[in-house]
């Protein structure tokens, strides 16, 4: 088995896939999680890719958010869309990529996953509230390269 089919037990990433859709319920920005193994890139600038390969650039309100992990080069990342980063402060990232790395650190890296992932969910729902006509506009399940 790869390090990225290793990072993560099927039911490690089935309770991710359910904390995205519990962040989801608060806010009707779109949150995924991509892990590979390696890039040549620096992590900001691979998350870059990934996030529009996926099309996480195409959302109506463009307020897509992105997890980044990179396993064999031990990085990570949170990046978000133009309509989250044209209303949020310029520190908006920092706590909740405090949060992940910090229980990165301890191995915990479902837990990291998922405190991020509440925690954007939770910030991000007083600058895109959930409305009752929104549609889930991504998957939800994690995005491995």
């Amino acid at each position: 088995m790869s390090q990225v089919e290793d990072f993560l037990t099927a039911t490690e990433e089935q309770e991710i896939v359910h904390a995205i859709a519990l962040a989801e319920k608060n806010t009707s920005g779109e949150i995924r999680v991509h892990i590979e193994n390696h890039t040549d890139l620096k992590p900001l600038e691979r998350a870059q890719e990934v996030f529009h390969q996926l099309k996480m650039d195409e959302t109506d309100l463009r307020n897509g958010v992105l997890f980044y992990v990179g396993v064999s080069d031990h990085t990570f990342a949170i990046i978000g869309d133009k309509g989250i980063n044209d209303v949020v402060e310029a520190d908006f990232w920092d706590c909740t990529k405090d949060i992940v790395i910090e229980n990165f650190k301890n191995k915990q890296f479902k837990e990291g996953l998922i405190k991020g992932i509440l925690r954007a969910g939770d910030r991000l729902k007083q600058y895109f509230p959930f409305a009752d006509d929104d549609t889930n506009e991504l998957s939800n399940e994690l995005s491995k390269g």
